[in-house]
């Protein structure tokens, strides 16, 4: 089904490209910086008086919705812009191998972001005892949550040549699935719907899913949730690839 050599070489390709330019220094430099704002000073650490990364994991969703789409919005933009989508699609390789090496290379590169965050762990252990078990099962978490912005940043990235739109119909797309979790927005429903929809429109949430594991629950429906909507969005990618193809 897939060609590891030519998803290789495509992700080698691509991961590259972030470094070729500032972008991935920005990005990574940006990240470490409001992870360590939200966490110590609007998360309350010192105050809580707990040694744990309930405060940094907590904001996480919050800050990919702004920072995935920074990443992702180049993924296709950038190559139909200058024409060498063209070019790439009538080589001898699949859709699905560009489609999923572009994505890997992206995903690849927020997890690199993600372990640089390593310093937060080693922290709370010198200061108490933290449950070590619940904040791996947190970067898991994270790490799938951001799989999910990217995938769809990467079919949104294909709809538009413009970077500006991509990073915004990303961002309003993945606001509206972390929104549908939202106690707030769930409590606007529960006073007329059925508790089925309710249930159906929290169950479609990033921040429902990613909640629960982030509590050291990596359970199969979460897990399962998280790679649907990676393969779902990268098979939306495949499909607008093919119908914009030519313009």
């Amino acid at each position: 089904m897939f060609d590891k050599t030519l998803i290789h070489i495509i992700i080698k390709r691509e991961f590259a490209s972030y470094f070729a330019t500032p972008i991935a220094y920005v990005f990574i430099l940006i990240f470490l910086m409001l992870s360590g704002v939200f966490t110590f000073y609007i998360g309350n650490f010192y105050e809580r008086g707990q040694a744990d990364l309930t405060a940094f994991f907590s904001f996480h969703p919050w800050l990919y919705l702004f920072l995935v789409p920074a990443v992702s919005m180049r993924l296709w933009s950038e190559e139909r812009k200058s024409g060498s989508v063209e070019l790439l699609m009538t080589l001898p390789i699949k859709r699905l191998d560009v489609v999923a090496g572009k994505f890997l290379a992206a995903w690849f590169f927020t997890g690199i972001a993600l372990i640089l965050t390593f310093p937060m762990w080693i922290t709370v252990n010198y200061l108490g005892e933290p449950d070590n078990g619940v904040i791996m099962a947190s970067y898991i978490g994270s790490w799938l949550m951001a799989g999910g912005f990217l995938a769809i940043g990467s079919c949104t990235s294909a709809i538009s040549k413009s970077q500006v739109i991509a990073f915004i119909l990303c961002g309003v797309l993945c606001l509206m699935f972390v929104l549908a979790g939202f106690p707030m927005v769930l409590s606007v429903f529960k006073g007329w719907a059925p508790a089925m929809l309710v249930d159906t429109l929290a169950s479609l949430s990033f921040l429902t899913h990613f909640s629960s594991i982030s509590k050291g629950v990596l359970s199969l429906r979460d897990l399962l949730y998280f790679v649907s909507m990676i393969v779902f969005w990268l098979l939306a990618t495949m499909v607008v690839v093919d119908l914009k193809q030519g313009e």
